[in-house]
């Protein structure tokens, strides 16, 4: 390849590229990942339904199921975004995918309740640290104009997970008394791609040159534009610039933002856990057969994929902060539709609506942390937010049985529908970086390499 005298910064190098199959096969090795995390998230709610009746546990119990791995996310979302930071996204990337792959495969021997709660506070850390991490490293590699599409695709991978736990709890789980073992078996698979990942995905440009590792990172960048056929130009010199670490999240001009980033994602947080991993649960409470709840809750999972689809288009033409808000807002409508749903269509129809538009906000909301900080603090400011969000994915599964003697499912998801306009509300004091580049590390335009 030849190399011309026009002088560019590697991020300016990246963001001048085409999408090609460079940037295709780092969404799907990424993805893949993220898919694997939602499978094992959507599989619990299918093994507390079986266990609510296999194991006759009460419903406090249940809420200690579905509330102890996101104990542990939060812990593993804000130490994960700490570490990628500081030893590099692809490496935290790998070994989280390796810890909760692992720890999947050991619940399913799990003999008691504390047993089981034990292996899933494991598989939480694994889990919360791996999404932050695998969002920062591909905004980081997408050009510009394409940053937050490429981003909400990632997290259209979810509802491909969501779907396979769905499948898995469709046809696995009931099979028999152990099926909800055979289901968490197969959560085992994320050791396995662990290995993958490790050898097939670039380490961030922007993090390599933090740290100084001019090489690897001119050798990433060249490796993206021979794949979109574009040649190579000389790139001043990064100054290695180490993370300031979590107290730059509330200094002055930050704080704001870090603020508004927390609420929106403790509010959707809240209301999607609480409602999606009590779902198949409530459908048996309410007069479903365990099968007949699972093949409901498949169908108004696959409803989160066109959410994506139209999420991804608007992400780039509304912008970041107008899409997560009518998501948001959307989202707290099909909660309310669906604590007035009265009968089975009601109940398939409403619920789908709250599928299409909260994976559409998760996706808006995915696209738009990455880029409120700066490279140095990008990914320990999306493990932050993300880990405070968790501390809701920890409370509403505990909320939900007192929201039930309360008023019943229309009190739940009432209440859901209030968290989703407190987010959407937050929503307007975060940053709107739409086609613009990503904030970056210093360069030294004096000398070039």
């Amino acid at each position: 390849m030849t190399e011309t005298d026009t002088s560019l910064t590697r991020a300016e190098r990246l963001d001048r590229l085409p999408f090609t199959r460079e940037h295709g096969r780092l969404v799907v090795g990424s993805g893949l990942g993220w898919a694997l995390d939602a499978m094992d998230v959507g599989l619990i709610s299918f093994v507390m339904a079986a266990l609510a009746v296999q194991w006759q546990l009460s419903a406090t119990e249940l809420s200690w199921i579905g509330s102890i791995g996101f104990a542990g996310m939060a812990i593993g979302a804000t130490v994960g975004g700490l570490l990628a930071d500081r030893f590099g996204r692809r490496q935290v990337f790998a070994i989280t995918l390796l810890v909760f792959g692992l720890a999947t495969g050991a619940a399913a021997l799990s003999w008691s309740v504390g047993a089981l709660l034990v292996f899933r506070f494991v598989i939480g850390l694994g889990l919360g640290a791996e999404l932050p991490v695998a969002s920062t490293l591909v905004s980081e590699f997408a050009p510009a104009r394409v940053r937050g599409r490429m981003v909400v695709l990632l997290e259209a991978f979810w509802a491909v997970g969501w779907t396979l736990a769905a499948l898995i709890g469709y046809f696995v789980v009931p099979g028999s008394d152990d099926g909800w073992r055979w289901a968490l078996a197969i959560g085992a698979v994320p050791a396995l791609y662990a290995a993958f990942v490790r050898r097939a995905l670039p380490e961030s440009v922007r993090f390599l040159e933090t740290r100084g590792r001019v090489e690897e990172a001119e050798a990433a960048v060249r490796r993206f534009e021979e794949a979109a056929g574009v040649p190579a130009v000389r790139s001043p010199v990064a100054r290695p610039a180490p993370s300031p670490g979590p107290r730059a999240l509330w200094a002055a001009g930050t704080r704001v933002r870090t603020a508004a980033l927390w609420v929106v994602w403790f509010s959707i947080n809240f209301a999607y856990y609480g409602a999606f991993i009590w779902l198949p649960t409530l459908l048996v409470a309410n007069g479903f057969s365990l099968v007949r709840s699972f093949g409901y809750t498949l169908v108004i999972t696959l409803a989160q994929l066109p959410g994506y689809a139209v999420a991804a288009v608007l992400i780039e033409r509304w912008g970041r902060r107008a899409t997560l808000a009518t998501f948001l807002a959307g989202s707290a409508v099909g909660a309310g539709l669906f604590a007035a749903a009265d009968g089975e269509t009601a109940v398939l129809l409403t619920g789908m609506v709250l599928s299409f538009f909260n994976l559409g906000a998760w996706g808006a909301l995915y696209a738009v942390t990455p880029e409120v900080y700066p490279t140095v603090l990008r990914a320990t400011g999306a493990g932050a937010a993300a880990g405070f969000g968790r501390l809701a994915s920890i409370a509403a599964p505990l909320c939900v049985p007192p929201l039930l003697a309360i008023g019943g499912t229309g009190m739940v998801f009432g209440t859901f529908a209030a968290f989703f306009v407190l987010g959407g509300i937050a929503t307007w004091w975060l940053p709107e970086r739409r086609g613009q580049a990503l904030e970056d590390v210093a360069h030294d335009p004096a000398r070039s390499a």
